[in-house]
């Protein structure tokens, strides 16, 4: 079977299907833990680095990031029930802009996918070694621990990855709860935030400019400020898994979003504030929380507070590596990526397969990183250029995605839609202009250049595989049934030929 835009279906079975099902579980608080989990990681460490533009510029930054994502949320809170498949992202691009504007889509959300795990188990390992003391050579062992470990967990079952989800998100907002009530005694705003001058300079009474590097550093916190929220999108991947996701996949969206929001602007107020901490000192901090602590708590439990500070990011590496899973299962079911990927584990039906192979090809990219440049080197670069790949790939999403509702609401008006954005297209629209104005920071930026070069390379790998081979292979899987039934109406409803 093939259509005008030259792709073939090859026909299966009922039985290619029956070794790909997933079990439903989730509810609305199970959804909830899965997106803020996702995120929280960002609110321990990573956000930070901005600060060294000034504290002013970092928070422009989170309010105009915030914006993109709310209209980000209501888009997929209105496109998730409307269509409930596990493929997401690339589900709503696929109906509204055909095979190759699924396919797209859904490789730049599996470079987001990939790699952000990646970013997080080096954190981890990082705070891990300090821990127990061993030497920066043992890094690598511990990525492979860790990946075991949570692969595992989600191998187990749904209801077992659904339950840590929820247990560990629960966890690691106490933590950041715990920090937003020690430090209130403890802040001195005008002093120790304000503390960044004209050309990044410390100052030691504090009372800087709201904005010392002007406009520019405003852009230039933008990628940090995406961390806060960095992932959220995740939550229409668990579709197929959720009990009555017309219901429960728009609350859980917008209670994670909003849950988001209040952390990420009370830890951008209250960890800068801390007297000794500051926001020169969090620009170049990889463990700002954990600097808070420590003012506020002394030295003497820093062991202590650090394990504290893991719970973050182990809370947004099992959630992710959950839903890298769901995703290049969805991609591998319809034949976008060879359907042996998408094979689910025949008692648990979990996406055995895809998680272990997501894990595998991160592992070896941080292995090639490591041992090639070195351990020095390797570190800053999967610290730094592999998070910036994570961040070009999700803005390039972001932009389809948005791209995605509007088409749907022009192309598609009879489309059931149990909740409805009421943002509508103008919050679609902001979501395209912020990520592209993001995007073209990273663009022109020589920082985050090298980032998007890996990322065009992927890119062409991916592409150059689907027009050889990938879309000569698609698969009837619900999302394409789904996104062709809907043209072959729409082309009835307008009077144009059947084909």
């Amino acid at each position: 079977m093939s259509d005008s835009s030259g792709v073939q279906y090859t026909k299966v079975d009922q039985s290619y299907f029956d070794k790909r099902g997933l079990r439903r579980y989730a509810g609305v608080w199970s959804l909830w833990a899965l997106g803020v989990g996702a995120v929280i990681s960002g609110h321990f460490s990573g956000w930070n680095l901005g600060l060294a533009n000034g504290w002013g510029s970092m928070f422009l930054a989170t309010i105009i990031i915030a914006i993109m994502y709310l209209g980000l949320t209501f888009s997929l809170a209105e496109m998730s029930p409307a269509l409930p498949h596990t493929g997401g992202a690339y589900s709503f691009a696929r109906t509204a802009m055909g095979q190759w504007g699924g396919f797209v889509t859904g490789l730049a959300e599996n470079v987001e996918y990939v790699l952000t795990p990646a970013v997080i188990v080096y954190f981890i390992s990082s705070y891990m070694a300090g821990i127990f003391g061993t030497s920066p050579e043992t890094l690598p062992l511990w990525w492979i621990g860790f990946y075991i470990l949570f692969v595992s967990l989600n191998i187990v079952g749904v209801e077992l990855s659904f339950k840590v989800t929820l247990i560990v998100t629960l966890l690691a907002l106490s933590c950041l709860v715990v920090f937003w009530f020690s430090a209130l005694p403890s802040i001195d705003f005008a002093k120790w935030a304000m503390n960044v001058g004209e050309g990044g300079i410390a100052l030691p009474e504090g009372h800087g400019p709201f904005l010392p590097m002007g406009l520019a550093g405003v852009l230039a916190c933008l990628p940090f400020a995406v961390w806060l929220f960095l992932a959220i999108e995740q939550l229409p991947l668990a579709a197929e898994e959720s009990v009555d996701p017309k219901r429960d996949m728009p609350r859980g969206i917008l209670a994670g979003i909003f849950t988001l929001i209040l952390s990420a602007f009370m830890i951008l107020w209250l960890n800068p504030s801390v007297a000794g901490v500051g926001s020169h000192k969090l620009g170049t901090s990889g463990e700002p929380l954990l600097d808070g602590f420590k003012a506020i708590y002394g030295d003497g439990i820093a062991k202590t507070l650090a394990t504290v500070a893991v719970l973050g990011l182990v809370a947004s590496f099992h959630t992710i590596i959950f839903a890298k899973g769901r995703q290049i299962y969805s991609l591998s079911r319809a034949g976008y990526f060879p359907s042996a990927l998408s094979v689910t584990h025949g008692s648990r039906k979990t996406p055995h397969i895809a998680m272990i192979t997501g894990a595998v090809l991160a592992l070896v990219v941080m292995f090639i990183l490591w041992f090639s440049l070195g351990a020095d080197k390797g570190a800053a670069v999967i610290g730094g250029t592999l998070l910036n790949m994570a961040v070009f790939g999700a803005m390039f999403s972001y932009i389809m995605q948005a791209l995605s509702f509007i088409l749907l609401r022009k192309n598609f008006p009879a489309l059931a839609r149990p909740y409805r954005s009421p943002f509508g297209v103008v919050g679609a629209v902001l979501t395209i202009l912020i990520a592209s104005v993001t995007l073209y920071f990273q663009l022109t930026d020589p920082v985050y250049q090298q980032g998007v070069m890996w990322v065009a390379i992927w890119f062409s790998v991916g592409i150059a595989y689907f027009a050889l081979v990938g879309r000569k292979r698609l698969i009837l899987s619900p999302e394409e049934e789904f996104a062709l039934d809907h043209a072959k109406a729409q082309r009835v409803a307008s009077g144009a030929p059947v084909l």
